[in-house]
């Protein structure tokens, strides 16, 4: 059931309950009414030269002695143009290019005047562009490409206003690093996020910031940061989220898109008809075990609804993934096609894989460290009949691809033959697709060594790949967590499709079950407010049996985390922020892993028995 969490702090005083940022005489700046310090905190943690592992425009803040206020500005200001330039240069190859004339189907010339006609080899660009009065009326013709400019207009301009907000609040983040933190923009550089989050502390002590505790501690920062993180990485923990499919032919499927994560998130914390009542709270009636299942029903209505509204939008939202997908990936495509066999983590996987309270740069470190080992993992697996086929398909299709090149070169009026650019163009893609299939001949095939890296780094993995990394199973498991950069930009096509029948069938049928999840695993803290029972990183309450000692956990089945998530949770915890406090019964495991650890390295053998026993010894001593 819900409950609350006590502390030995004085609550907040009588009228302040909204009040929960409260500077003093000290700091004369706008901090002093600050109300969601949920979206202050994550702000402070967003504008630091640790996020250059997950954001590249932050790697030339930090090599350029620059704040990351400029780099947040222009990275919000180049979306807007981003948008505006797909919405106008499609409207542009649409209404106003003549592809007779680009094509050489019809000789007409717009760009002189009367009409003169050149010579049919001389087009050029601007002959196939039409008037601007023309392409006003082609555009005033189309009831639907109107329809589209509005729906983009209106589209922009909500994001035009958000990012004004952004901008301003940026503006007070960075004012609040030079005068209350002591941090110049120009040596923000020279911080770690965890010194930063040490002056936060320090000026607690000082200030008295958040009038609802004397002192904040470092879990309570990641709280307050990650408090809707944290209920997602839980319900993924907990198989409770409907993103698992068995279809036919194709066994079993994991999908979440971000589009679908932020219909997730609009209907459980944020939304008009959410759970949480505003940043920080559950509503009244989710604490309430009498209302859960009219609850239940008034989310499944909200589930649906949301569902009709997203497959209304969904011609909408489908024609700017075309055109964005389009726009980002056809120039790496021609120069690269081989970034398509390219792996990436899945949404699904970075959801799998996160531990509570780490973020999003603490996460994307370990998942960059891990991303050599699994990439080897996937690749140690080669089908011989599709190596085969692949050389044969590479060989063919170089060989002709190889005489067309000649023949360019030897006499370049080649080029003016109808499609042989277009061929060149596709036999080279062939050929390139066809190598990403053919093997290293010089790989040597460990999976279990290979798997056992890329758990050093991610942390997590099913106890049934345990001993089974060779199978092709366990390889498909995998490929759920790391997927092909082609499955990623397929899925996010398929989204405004698939999304509105997940939302409307699937998912109002798991909506008691989330409607207990959040009634079950919600604890309020003093100080904090409204957070998931398991970011608390409580082993007695959600501890794995199979990871404690004997009477240390008092967790049924459905109270623990799968894959001993709380334990390598507070273990991560505790080795990135070492001065934290644990409670003692998190503790008391800490120092018993400790102490094993010890012994096991004591009773470790010698290093060259393990260089003899693994495959590198193998192979020099074979």
């Amino acid at each position: 059931e819900y409950h609350r969490l006590e502390d030995f702090e004085e609550d907040s005083p009588p009228g302040e309950e909204e009040l929960l940022l409260h500077v003093t005489e000290g700091l004369q700046d706008s901090w002093h009414h600050i109300k969601n310090l949920d979206d202050f905190f994550t702000k402070i943690s967003s504008q630091g030269p640790w996020l250059a592992v997950a954001q590249p425009c932050l790697r030339l803040h930090c090599r350029g002695r620059k704040n990351g206020f400029a780099c947040m500005m222009l990275s919000d200001i180049f979306e807007l143009v981003q948008f505006l330039f797909v919405v106008t240069f499609t409207t542009f190859l649409l209404c106003c290019v003549d592809y007779d004339v680009l094509f050489a189907n019809r000789l007409l010339n717009h760009s002189h005047a009367g009409g003169a006609t050149p010579d049919r080899s001389k087009v050029t660009l601007p002959d196939a562009v039409l008037p601007a009065q023309q392409c006003a009326q082609r555009i005033r013709a189309s009831g639907w490409i109107i329809f589209l400019l509005v729906m983009a207009a209106a589209f922009w301009l909500y994001r035009l206003v958000k990012v004004l907000c952004s901008l301003l609040s940026y503006w007070d983040i960075r004012t609040f690093y030079c005068k209350a933190l002591n941090i110049p923009s120009e040596s923000l550089c020279n911080y770690s996020w965890q010194e930063v989050q040490a002056r936060l502390i320090s000026l607690q002590r000082r200030q008295q910031m958040c009038v609802h505790k004397r002192e904040l501690t470092e879990l309570d920062i990641y709280h307050r940061i990650l408090r809707f993180k944290n209920y997602m990485v839980a319900m993924v923990n907990k198989s409770l989220l409907p993103v698992r499919f068995h279809l036919p032919l194709l066994g079993s499927v994991v999908f979440l898109t971000q589009g679908l994560k932020y219909n997730l998130e609009l209907l459980l914390f944020w939304g008009p008809s959410s759970l949480f009542q505003n940043k920080w709270s559950l509503r009244p009636q989710c604490k309430r075990a009498s209302a859960r299942r009219e609850l239940a029903q008034h989310l499944a209505r909200a589930m649906m609804l949301l569902g009709l509204a997203n497959l209304l939008l969904c011609p909408c939202v489908l024609v700017w993934q075309l055109l964005y997908a389009f726009f980002s990936y056809a120039e790496v495509i021609k120069r690269e096609p081989g970034s398509l066999g390219a792996r990436r983590w899945s949404l699904y996987g970075r959801h799998y894989l996160r531990h509570f309270n780490e973020l999003n740069h603490e996460l994307q470190a370990r998942l960059n460290r891990g991303y050599k080992p699994a990439t080897k993992y996937m690749n140690s697996f080669t089908s011989p009949l599709l190596t085969v086929l692949a050389k044969n398909v590479g060989f063919f299709a170089g060989s002709i691809l190889a005489v067309l090149i000649v023949l360019t070169v030897y006499d370049e009026d080649v080029l003016t033959v109808q499609h042989i650019l277009t061929a060149i163009t596709l036999l080279g893609l062939v050929v390139t697709l066809a190598r990403s299939f053919i093997p290293d001949e010089h790989t040597v095939w460990c999976p279990e060594q290979l798997l056992q890296c890329v758990l050093a780094h991610v942390h997590y993995m099913p106890d049934h790949w345990q001993g089974n990394a060779s199978r092709s199973a366990t390889r498909s498991e995998m490929a759920q967590l790391f997927q092909y950069k082609a499955v990623f930009i397929l899925e996010e096509l398929l989204s405004p499709i698939l999304t509105p029948l997940i939302l409307i069938f699937a998912l109002p049928t798991r909506a008691l079950d989330i409607v207990d999840f959040f009634r079950n695993f919600t604890v309020e803290v003093v100080g904090v407010g409204d957070i998931c029972s398991f970011a608390q990183l409580d082993v007695r309450n959600h501890g794995n049996p199979q990871w404690l000692s004997a009477g240390q956990t008092e967790a049924s089945v459905y109270q623990q985390a799968e894959n001993g998530k709380t334990e390598l949770s507070l273990m991560h915890f505790a080795i990135t922020n070492p001065h934290w406090q644990p409670p003692p019964p998190s503790e008391l495991f800490l120092s018993q892993l400790k102490e094993k650890v010890q012994q096991d390295a004591a009773a470790a053998p010698p290093a060259q028995r393990i260089l003899a026993e693994g495959p590198l010894g193998t192979s020099l001593f074979s």
